[in-house]
């Protein structure tokens, strides 16, 4: 649970360096224009910060990690999947900014982030469906004793 908290918070940082980042680079620039720079800010709150705030509860609520392949598959999919979309957005809306215009490859990349996102989301709603139809499996006090002390 720890590392969720961690993750969470670690989000929480990028999406508001990322909002001072999209003030400051339009500010210089002197750009009034659309940009993807003007929502990183918030995809990296909610599909960062908030989404794993609320795997953090479904996590203390049905130990979402018990499912241990495919709780690992999805935490990793799903940062790598976010990483990758927050860094092309951050690149793509950058150029727009500065005046210059996008090529391939960024198109590419976001295209991967999307996927691995949807993956790590698919696997996610595995993941969970799974620890809740073992929610509902009466556990001995031996495993409650475990969850606790993880």
């Amino acid at each position: 649970m720890k590392t969720l908290v961690n993750t969470a918070h670690i989000y929480m940082i990028i999406g508001l360096i990322s909002g001072l980042y999209y003030r400051e680079i339009t500010k210089a620039e002197h750009f009034t224009g659309q940009s993807q720079l003007g929502v990183v800010h918030t995809h990296v709150l909610a599909l960062g910060m908030l989404f794993f705030l609320i795997v953090l509860a479904l996590e203390k609520q049905f130990t979402l990690s018990a499912q241990k392949s495919l709780y690992a598959w999805f935490f990793w999919l799903y940062n790598i999947g976010l990483v990758t979309t927050i860094a092309v957005m951050t690149v793509h809306g950058t150029l727009a900014v500065l005046g210059s215009s996008s090529n391939e490859a960024i198109a590419l990349c976001a295209g991967l982030g999307h996927i691995l996102l949807t993956a790590g989301l698919v696997l996610f709603f595995i993941t969970l469906g799974k620890s809740i139809d073992d929610s509902r499996t009466p556990r001995t006090a031996a495993v409650f004793a475990e969850q606790e002390a993880s």
